[in-house]
């Protein structure tokens, strides 16, 4: 009797083991399954096309002459919270000033989820920043006491437009708001532009504004999932920008803006430090996540590509040093796009390149989320009041009614459209340095494996999970998904 109660036991715990380990994402069996595969490639007119259907195979020890993408889907990290973009006032702008059926294309080609590449993260400006037509604030000058404070700017372009992303993403997406300057009478050098700080008589005021932001947006049907403190806080700009050390913000967070949300209800919202690039971020991590009392209102990190606009190296290991040290915190790419602007440059592969290379990169070191800049832009670049002109994966010409897509869009709809919130990191490498990889099992319990292509030559390479492997070919220059 003892001994069959404890195989009754025995055979429970087996079946529940099977049960969470299929709950978690962690079990996968490749047995009678097929990989679908997707393709973006360079010189073609692949774009997100299906381009094979396969199947597995017993795969023996690989040898030194073949090239693999080794996948194990027990092995998992960091969940999933989405990819997308800036709905910034020039976006809004240029948005107006599309067709009627022309804002539904460019509506469903981002969120979407079948016929589009199904963003599910959108940022937005706290009043002006250089993606705008001119500099403004949300209260008249030297008010701060915030009496005046009103959002009625926003609400002839850029309210309705994230109103209708919101609804084409299916009435719900998370959404985080960020700010370029505080109002000038509240800084050290009286302007939004050109740097300065925050003046410490203006801290608590500061902090009120956000609060007053936050609840606006929400009065007008928009929650809001989080903010981050200051956009590119190291960095003095000709637009609107704001300087904080790591220890005026870490101060600003705990006495200030942190304990102001707590006390209006809001400490449920997420808090962002630093929102710059990867070069500083492990000095801004230690000052802000070493001090407890600031530590405990930061959700986590956001960080910038721009570290190699001039020629430098992007800095994707300082991802993986925050994430390593801090691994209760996390890490959110806030912000990158292609520079310098010009039209003859819509379809540069490279610019599609680049957002594969740090998608890749960001996510293999722990990010949970990645934001794209302006999510549309006209044919200057722009608008931006400040000449500050740059790419978006999407452009329209505001003068045709054009919208263009370019290679940035599709690269960043291989991960957008095939990873889905709540989705489990888990383990991809490739065993040559000219195929880079990531990959997620999504909630439902399909994984999704990234594999892009850098070299000018075709590539074969086996798709090996365990002991079985697919076996893939991928173009030159080329990015593919493959679903199982």
């Amino acid at each position: 009797m003892k001994h069959i109660f404890i195989t009754t036991i025995l055979f429970i715990v087996t079946i529940v083991s099977a049960q969470t380990k299929r709950a978690t994402g962690i079990y996968f069996s490749t047995n009678g399954k097929t990989v679908t595969v997707y393709t973006t490639a360079d010189n073609s007119n692949l774009r997100l096309t299906q381009t094979d259907k396969l199947g597995f195979k017993k795969l023996a020890q690989p040898t030194e002459g073949e090239i693999s993408v080794f996948v194990d889907p027990a092995k998992t990290a960091q969940t999933f919270l989405g990819i997308g973009a800036a709905l910034t006032d020039a976006s809004a702008e240029t948005f107006a000033k599309l067709p009627v059926d022309k804002q539904q294309e460019f509506l469903q080609a981002y969120f979407n989820k079948e016929k589009g590449i199904g963003y599910s993260l959108i940022r937005t400006n706290i009043h002006s920043c250089d993606f705008s037509s001119g500099s403004y604030t949300y209260v008249t000058e030297g008010d701060s006491l915030l009496k005046t404070f009103s959002i009625e700017h926003d609400k002839q372009f850029r309210i309705p437009f994230i109103k209708q992303a919101i609804a084409a993403s299916g009435g719900k997406i998370n959404l985080y708001a960020s700010p370029w300057s505080p109002p000038s009478f509240m800084k050290t050098n009286n302007k939004m532009l050109q740097g300065g700080k925050l003046r410490n008589e203006y801290a608590q005021s500061w902090a009120n504004y956000f609060v007053k932001f936050i609840k606006a947006y929400e009065k007008e049907g928009i929650p809001l999932w989080g903010i981050t403190i200051q956009n590119e806080p190291m960095a003095t700009q000709r637009w609107e920008s704001c300087i904080f050390t790591a220890e005026e913000e870490r101060d600003f967070l705990k006495n200030h803006l942190g304990p102001t949300m707590t006390k209006n209800g809001l400490a449920g919202k997420k808090i962002i430090v630093w929102d710059h690039n990867r070069d500083l971020m492990v000095h801004r991590a230690n000052i802000i996540f070493d001090d407890p009392q600031a530590a405990k209102y930061a959700w986590g990190m956001g960080f910038h590509w721009y570290e190699s606009w001039s020629g430098g190296q992007p800095m994707y290991e300082n991802v993986g040093v925050v994430n390593k040290t801090y691994p209760t915190k996390n890490l959110l790419f806030t912000e990158g796009c292609a520079e310098s602007f010009e039209q003859e440059g819509y379809q540069r592969w490279a610019n599609g390149e680049r957002y594969g290379r740090s998608m890749i990169n960001d996510f293999n070191n722990g990010t949970v989320g990645w934001t794209d800049w302006n999510i549309l832009l006209d044919e200057t670049g722009g608008p931006n009041h400040v000449g500050n002109f740059c790419f978006a994966p999407v452009h329209a010409d505001t003068k045709s009614g054009e919208v263009i897509y370019t290679p940035s869009y599709y690269y960043i709809g291989h991960f957008s459209k095939f990873i889905r919130p709540g989705a489990k990191k888990i383990n991809s490498a490739a065993s040559r340095s000219q195929l880079l990889t990531t990959a997620f099992i999504n909630p439902d319990g399909k994984i999704a494996v990234i594999v892009m292509n850098q070299s000018d030559k075709p590539v074969t390479y086996n798709l090996c999970i365990a002991t079985n492997a697919a076996v893939v070919t991928i173009l030159p220059h080329a990015i593919q998904t493959l679903v199982l």
